[in-house]
């Protein structure tokens, strides 16, 4: 049974990006494999459903809209959710009205899955610090892709983590799925860390 005491936070399940392109298509997912994630990214969905908190599917429309690509996978097409929004821009939040959305249900903690984790993901979680909510980043129901261009070359893997660490010093408690669920059903708080002290421990390794 869900603990409902005053801290228990009230949390919104974004579901961001999980269309096409990135499960067979040209931006697939390399890590976590994306069979994996996807997987994941489900079991939070029924995991959110049961526990009541509000789930929002995010959809980018500029990869072109009603193209293959463009759809939203099944494994999120064919789960319940309370609110569909659409983006042409990295954050969750520009130009989408999620903020008041979110602020008439005050919902103080943003739980993130989908994709990509240097990208959508990243720019959500930015602005959710930036306008006061909590966040959390679910490192196995997330992904990335390979990078190379005038900057150097990163493997996806490389991505991920790199992204991971820089989220659980100032942004979001980067947590597994299964951590997750584990929290909703206790009502707890997962605390991120801190900038000092990432660094503090960096320093002494």
């Amino acid at each position: 049974m869900t603990n409902t005491t005053a801290n228990t936070p009230r949390r919104a399940l974004i579901v961001v990006d999980v269309q096409n392109i990135y499960a067979d298509g040209p931006l697939l997912i390399e890590y976590p494999p994306v069979q994996e994630s996807l997987v994941r990214i489900g079991q939070a969905m029924d995991a959110a459903h049961t526990a009541g908190i509000p789930i929002v599917v995010v959809q980018e429309d500029s990869f072109g809209v009603d193209t293959k690509g463009w759809k939203i996978h099944d494994v999120v097409a064919n789960r319940p959710s309370d609110l569909l929004i659409h983006k042409t821009l990295p954050s969750a939040f520009t130009h989408t009205g999620l903020a008041a959305w979110l602020a008439e249900r005050n919902i103080d903690t943003l739980s993130v899955v989908g994709y990509m984790t240097h990208n959508c993901n990243a720019a959500t979680l930015f602005e959710a610090r930036h306008i006061g909510l909590s966040a959390e980043f679910l490192s196995d129901a997330t992904g990335a892709v390979p990078y190379a261009n005038a900057a150097g070359r990163a493997t996806a893997e490389e991505i991920h983590r790199v992204f991971s660490v820089v989220f659980e010093s100032n942004f979001a408690a980067v947590v597994s799925t299964e951590t997750w669920i584990a929290a909703v059903q206790a009502g707890q708080v997962l605390a991120r860390d801190g900038v000092m002290a990432s660094n503090a421990r960096a320093k002494q390794a």
